[in-house]
């Protein structure tokens, strides 16, 4: 995950006294704020539960910070939280996502309510689902799998994605849903109407799809997906086998439809919109694909054909995300890019080289290089997909100094088990949500926004911790 917190607000609580608040923004978009002392708490039970002694937080202070001190707290805090995010072992942990979770439903200050959320298959079929708007990405995903009737072992296979149309009505995968959110506010919180929730695989290695074409749900979803792929020009058909994909999707020939596009060039593949690179030369037209445990560049040519490269994500010594307050000088016009992803290459056997991509999505291209790189590292040790991680017992810390207690996920069971006997008693949805709040410790958190206003704000250029590539060792000399 990718943290930053670009500044600050001062807020007032419900008795009007005021506090400095910490935007946090997740993977480059704004996710929550938070108070120092929740942050702390944070701390204290990832040195119990994780070790993370080593991590370095800024201490408490006996006196009121001043402008400058308030800086340098929120420099220190984002150096913190950064580092978080390079502990995968911690920002996979129920802890995090939940501490994050909570932190996004305080933020938005909703009450704790049932919601239709629309989610969209890749040939737009559109899937409404009852779900809580405290559900995370995981638990609304499981309840679609189970509303599909898709077993349960391959729910790690599939994701949930916040995607929008662009200006030729291409669709455009904007993010990966992440444990840590609320689907439902996370898509109200979208600045474009056109933002819709799609569901879709999530995994690199196409011989899973072996395993999953032997399931009949499985196997249409992925025939679903592929077939709008190929409709979209994500997967390219040479001339001589469209004749034989569209007999079988006639024919509703889904397996020989899958075994024909599985050797297809750019199957498996994420596509990005065309965006700009320093390779092989600076402010070279590209368009981005990953796939394969590699990412390919298509060099946009104009009157000659694209021409390709491709670098292996096991030669990727590193990476990282830089935010640019002057990205437009760099870009062409058309183009945006804000943000770059910048990746250490070994191109030779003694020779490393930074090439740089410029691209608003940036960061999701660096969400996939690393889950490329954990399922590649997860096969070389024999481990299986879809495990799980032990549940602990945490605690939250609201902004008032309210202590809630949970075990693993924010949402437990005990909902369904409410919803269906108060729904046998004809009870209404408004006593079902109060009980549930107290029982799972939601409280109602006046919004902010009138009552605040933003101390920093930083517009220069920031760097993002740099990402060592766990997988780089894994390189041999056939490799070079």
């Amino acid at each position: 995950m990718h943290f930053s917190i670009p500044d600050t607000q001062e807020l007032l609580d419900e008795s009007g006294n005021s506090y400095l608040g910490y935007n946090i923004h997740i993977n480059g978009l704004f996710h929550c704020t938070v108070r120092y002392k929740q942050l702390h708490n944070l701390h204290e039970q990832l040195i119990k539960d994780y070790d993370a002694s080593h991590l370095s937080f800024p201490p408490k202070k006996f006196f009121p910070l001043t402008i400058n001190q308030q800086e340098d707290r929120r420099g220190a805090l984002e150096k913190y939280i950064q580092s978080i995010g390079q502990n995968t072992t911690i920002n996979n942990s129920p802890l995090l996502n939940g501490f994050l979770l909570n932190a996004q439903l305080e933020t938005e200050g909703r009450n704790l309510r049932l919601e239709n959320l629309n989610i969209y298959l890749h040939n737009w079929q559109k899937i409404t689902l009852e779900v809580i708007n405290a559900e995370n990405s995981k638990q609304v995903l499981k309840k679609l799998c189970r509303h599909m009737k898709l077993p349960e072992r391959y729910d790690s296979y599939f994701s949930l994605f916040i995607t929008v149309q662009d200006e030729d009505d291409n669709l455009r995968i904007v993010r990966k849903l992440q444990d840590f959110e609320s689907p439902v506010i996370t898509l109200k919180a979208a600045q474009r109407s056109d933002t819709k929730i799609i569901f879709g695989k999530w995994f690199w290695d196409i011989g899973y799809d072996l395993e999953l074409i032997h399931d009949s749900v499985a196997l249409n979803l992925l025939y679903i997906q592929t077939v709008a792929e190929v409709e979209r020009g994500w997967i390219v058909v040479p001339k001589q086998m469209r004749h034989q994909l569209v007999s079988h999707c006639q024919h509703i020939e889904k397996k020989e439809y899958l075994n024909l596009a599985r050797g297809l060039k750019y199957y498996g593949y994420i596509q990005f919109a065309p965006c700009v690179c320093d390779y092989p030369q600076v402010g070279t037209k590209v368009q981005v694909a990953i796939g394969k445990n590699e990412l390919t560049l298509r060099i946009l040519k104009i009157k000659d054909e694209d021409q390709e490269a491709v670098f292996r994500v096991t030669r990727m010594r590193c990476w990282r995300i830089t935010t640019l307050s002057n990205g437009v000088d760099k870009c062409d016009e058309n183009l945006e890019c804000s943000l770059e992803l910048s990746f250490e290459y070994l191109m030779s056997k003694k020779q490393l080289q930074w090439i740089t991509i410029s691209s608003e999505q940036a960061i999701l291209m660096s969400v996939c290089l690393q889950s490329m790189i954990d399922e590649l590292l997860l096969k070389n040790v024999g481990g299986v997909k879809n495990q799980d991680l032990t549940e602990k017992v945490w605690t939250y810390i609201t902004r008032d100094g309210e202590n809630r207690i949970f075990m693993g996920s924010l949402i437990s069971e005990d909902f369904n088990q409410s919803n269906k006997e108060t729904e046998s008693s004809q009870h209404t949805k408004g006593p079902i949500m109060k009980n549930l709040s107290e029982k799972i410790g939601i409280t109602k958190i006046k919004r902010p926004s009138r009552n605040s206003k933003m101390l920093f704000s930083k517009s220069e250029r920031t760097d993002c911790d740099t990402m060592e590539n766990n997988a780089f060792h894994v390189i041999g000399d056939d490799d070079l």
